[in-house]
């Protein structure tokens, strides 16, 4: 957490803000330009299409920073809800707050390696969800997120894959008959 403190020079004065499990931090439609810096919890961004049906975009587990980007950057009405899947700590960083960061040159360079990564691991998700069969999206969740398999629920991690819980309990299944 301290070099992600340091690498978005964040300021002592950012105070982190605790939130409830359940709490919205942002809901669809809203303008927002907050971006959220896990501390302590997890997050996640997801949408709900007009069947009324939930698509999981990303989770925020300790360490992420989570945010609508055409909402914070481009000040359009949000496509993503962001929820407290735990009781969370965050550092809540305003579009404001980013700009006045004075970066040298190597952070700059550090913030663009770690954005880049993170815009590469959505990426591929995307490839994934046309390309990968619904098993080898799932394995790739367990490599990506190792630690969140006991933290959310099955129906979530199905929505994240793009699949039904019972598409995702075989899965499940067939690869426990094969371990």
């Amino acid at each position: 957490m301290e070099n992600l403190i340091e690498l978005f020079g964040i300021s002592d004065d950012l105070v982190p803000q605790k939130f409830k499990k359940g709490h919205i931090l942002q809901s669809q439609g809203d303008v927002n330009s907050n971006a959220y810096l896990v501390k302590n919890g997890l997050l996640r961004s997801y949408t709900i299409d007009q069947k009324g049906k939930e698509h999981v975009f990303m989770f925020a587990p300790e360490d992420w920073i989570i945010s609508d980007i055409e909402s914070q950057e481009f000040h359009h009405p949000a496509e993503l809800y962001i929820e407290c899947l735990e009781d969370s700590e965050l550092i809540i960083l305003n579009r404001k707050h980013l700009a006045s960061v004075e970066l040298n040159s190597q952070q700059y360079q550090q913030r663009l390696n770690k954005l880049s990564r993170r815009i590469a691991v959505l990426q591929r998700r995307m490839i994934g969800m046309m390309s990968s069969t619904a098993q080898e999206r799932y394995e790739e969740f367990l490599v990506y997120y190792p630690n969140l398999v006991g933290r959310i629920s099955q129906r979530m991690i199905a929505s994240y894959l793009g699949i039904t819980p019972e598409a995702l309990s075989k899965i499940r299944g067939q690869i426990a008959k094969n371990s």
